[in-house]
Protein backbone atom coordinates (compact mmCIF):
# COMPACT_ATOMS: atom_id res chain seq x y z
CA UNK A 1 0.00 0.00 0.00
CA UNK A 2 1.16 3.74 -0.64
CA UNK A 3 2.12 5.59 2.52
CA UNK A 4 0.78 9.32 2.86
CA UNK A 5 2.58 11.51 5.62
CA UNK A 6 2.18 15.20 6.25
CA UNK A 7 4.70 18.04 7.51
CA UNK A 8 4.97 19.11 11.16
CA UNK A 9 3.97 22.49 10.30
CA UNK A 10 0.31 21.37 8.89
CA UNK A 11 0.32 19.13 11.80
CA UNK A 12 -0.15 22.30 14.53
CA UNK A 13 -3.08 22.86 12.90
CA UNK A 14 -5.08 19.04 12.21
CA UNK A 15 -3.84 16.10 13.28
CA UNK A 16 -2.46 14.49 10.01
CA UNK A 17 -0.59 11.04 10.70
CA UNK A 18 0.84 9.12 8.79
CA UNK A 19 -0.83 6.19 7.01
CA UNK A 20 -0.60 3.42 4.63
CA UNK A 21 -3.99 3.32 2.25
CA UNK A 22 -4.88 1.59 -0.74
CA UNK A 23 -5.32 3.76 -4.38
CA UNK A 24 -4.61 3.52 -7.59
CA UNK A 25 -3.46 7.00 -8.10
CA UNK A 26 -2.84 10.24 -6.13
CA UNK A 27 -6.19 11.46 -5.90
CA UNK A 28 -7.63 7.90 -4.93
CA UNK A 29 -5.01 7.55 -2.27
CA UNK A 30 -5.83 11.26 -0.42
CA UNK A 31 -9.54 10.43 -0.94
CA UNK A 32 -9.20 7.11 1.16
CA UNK A 33 -6.89 9.10 3.95
CA UNK A 34 -9.56 11.68 4.15
CA UNK A 35 -12.37 9.15 4.37
CA UNK A 36 -11.03 8.03 7.20
CA UNK A 37 -9.33 11.72 8.57
CA UNK A 38 -11.84 14.01 7.19
CA UNK A 39 -10.65 17.01 9.02
CA UNK A 40 -7.66 16.97 6.99
CA UNK A 41 -9.26 17.47 3.89
CA UNK A 42 -10.15 21.04 4.06
CA UNK A 43 -6.88 21.60 4.90
CA UNK A 44 -5.49 20.22 1.58
CA UNK A 45 -8.54 20.66 -0.29
CA UNK A 46 -10.51 23.86 -1.46
CA UNK A 47 -13.98 23.82 -1.99
CA UNK A 48 -14.16 22.68 -5.34
CA UNK A 49 -12.01 19.64 -4.43
CA UNK A 50 -8.81 20.73 -5.97
CA UNK A 51 -5.07 21.30 -4.41
CA UNK A 52 -5.44 23.90 -2.26
CA UNK A 53 -3.06 27.06 -3.68
CA UNK A 54 -0.11 26.69 -1.15
CA UNK A 55 -0.10 23.12 -0.50
CA UNK A 56 2.88 20.88 -2.38
CA UNK A 57 2.53 16.71 -2.83
CA UNK A 58 5.19 14.59 -4.11
CA UNK A 59 5.54 11.16 -5.05
CA UNK A 60 8.49 9.24 -4.22
CA UNK A 61 10.49 12.68 -4.10
CA UNK A 62 9.24 14.15 -7.24
CA UNK A 63 6.11 17.17 -7.08
CA UNK A 64 3.27 15.64 -8.88
CA UNK A 65 2.34 16.28 -12.43
CA UNK A 66 -1.50 16.82 -12.43
CA UNK A 67 -2.09 19.11 -9.82
CA UNK A 68 -5.73 19.83 -10.87
CA UNK A 69 -6.88 16.09 -11.24
CA UNK A 70 -4.20 14.29 -9.01
CA UNK A 71 -4.19 11.40 -11.72
CA UNK A 72 -0.66 10.37 -10.79
CA UNK A 73 -0.08 6.57 -10.47
CA UNK A 74 0.93 5.12 -7.11
CA UNK A 75 1.67 1.99 -6.77
CA UNK A 76 2.51 -0.14 -3.41
CA UNK A 77 5.23 0.96 -1.90
CA UNK A 78 4.95 4.39 -2.76
CA UNK A 79 5.09 7.49 -0.37
CA UNK A 80 2.80 10.92 -0.83
CA UNK A 81 4.30 13.60 1.23
CA UNK A 82 1.90 16.46 1.49
CA UNK A 83 3.37 19.83 2.93
CA UNK A 84 2.68 23.77 2.23
CA UNK A 85 4.42 25.87 -0.43
CA UNK A 86 6.82 28.65 0.56
CA UNK A 87 6.05 31.73 -0.85
CA UNK A 88 7.18 35.21 -0.56
CA UNK A 89 10.65 36.98 -1.06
Amino acid sequence: MPSVTFTKAMQRHVEAPAASVDGATVRAVLDAYFGERPAVRSYVLDEQGGLRKHITVFLNGDQIADRAGMSDPVADGDEIHVMQALSGG
